[in-house]
């Protein structure tokens, strides 16, 4: 069984000590220092959304103004969760998700919210770049794998992996060719009636910088949000600190130790995204299968165990890790290193690491510090 993280992957370090508890929805905020001047630092964490940890942390005159943001930033990742969610519908509440355009968009054009129009969008448009690495019209292939995961996860003993067979013809409808958008009427096609969809590669860090320019318009611009492996902090921390320390996780480490940190960044109005194969997956006969899917081989890919992507936007870090998680070194790293603002951390599975020239100027093992 996968080791299930009490907190997301990527944490604050310098921060964790004296943060409040994971509860159900957002959390009573709860100050986390003593003797601090205002604005003070508190907390929260959300469980209810994208299936994972959410947490928060920020800097508020006052513990009735860090709620009303947390609060806000709680109903705004919600909304996106069900808009970015493929498995189940939400049309009760009016919302049109990804589901119902599995669902629907064969039969005539679904006009769908904005938000969710601007992520597709951005992902068909970038798919080209990323040499189709990341495609979010891979959906028929990547519920197989949820599905065997799912039931794998459920009963160990009886996992199995999803017949080549069946994973080839779902991938004969995977063409980000066939997404048909339609901006002057704000829908979406498909062209191809077995065309279906999953944004998870990029739904979470999408989400994520949609909060974070909610924060950074609002009365608490200097924050960090962590979720599950996506992290976004704003401006620097109101302590005397010029950055935040966002910790990467050692691949073979149990989370809570700070023993169990390979890298540490330190960073500023930035986000961390890492993709990785030690939190979402499961085993079959003893093999490790990650949820990152290569569109090639249609099976996880096995190059790293992570790859971390620095740069000011989380949808386009998320976008980009799944995309480098997926090509071998010398080719991910030159798609990095060709991206203006980007930069990336791989650690591999012998557990030696290489970063990017642009990552260490920010990196704890070169000397950088939040001071």
């Amino acid at each position: 069984m996968p080791r299930r993280a009490l907190l997301p992957l990527l944490l604050s370090l310098l921060l964790l000590s004296g943060c409040s508890a994971p509860t159900q929805g957002g959390a009573a905020p709860t100050p986390q220092a003593a003797a601090t001047p205002a604005p003070q630092r508190f907390s929260t964490v959300f469980l209810d959304a994208f299936d994972t940890v959410i947490s928060l942390i920020g800097y508020a005159d006052s513990e009735a103004a860090f709620a009303a943001q947390a609060e806000s930033a709680h109903a705004l990742y919600l909304h996106l969760h069900k808009l970015f969610d493929a498995y189940h519908s939400y049309e009760d509440e009016g919302i049109v998700s990804v589901y119902t355009l599995n669902e629907r968009a064969a039969e005539a054009p679904v006009a769908v919210d904005p938000i969710l129009f601007g992520l597709l969008t951005f992902c068909k448009g970038q798919y080209a770049m990323a040499s189709g690495q990341t495609n979010v019209a891979m959906g028929g292939v990547l519920r197989l794998w949820h599905d065997y995961r799912e039931a794998g996860l459920a009963d160990p003993a009886s996992a199995a992996l999803p017949p080549m067979d069946e994973l080839r013809r779902a991938a004969q409808h995977a063409s980000i060719d066939d997404l048909v958008l339609d901006a002057e009427a704000g829908t979406v096609f498909f062209a191809d009636p077995e065309l279906k969809l999953d944004v998870g590669a990029v739904a979470k860090g999408y989400a994520t910088e949609i909060v974070a320019q909610m924060l950074l318009s609002g009365d608490m611009p200097s924050f960090t949000i962590s979720a599950g492996g996506n992290v976004r902090v704003g401006q620097p921390p109101l302590d005397g600190r010029s950055a935040w320390g966002v910790g990467i996780q050692d691949p073979d480490g149990e989370v809570l130790d700070a023993q169990d940190i390979a890298e540490a960044f330190y960073l500023s109005d930035l986000s961390v995204v890492t993709s990785g194969d030690y939190q979402r997956y499961y085993e079959v006969d003893g093999v490790r299968y990650p949820h990152l899917i290569d569109p090639d081989t249609l099976m996880p890919g096995t190059y790293y165990r992570s790859v971390s992507i620095l740069t000011r936007d989380s949808g386009y870090a998320d976008f980009l890790s799944t995309a480098a998680y997926l090509m071998p070194y010398e080719e991910s790293r030159a798609f990095i290193d060709a991206l203006p603002g980007v930069e990336a951390l791989w650690i591999f599975p012998d557990g030696r690491m290489e970063m990017t020239d642009g990552a260490k100027p920010f990196a704890r093992s070169q000397g950088a510090s939040a001071n």
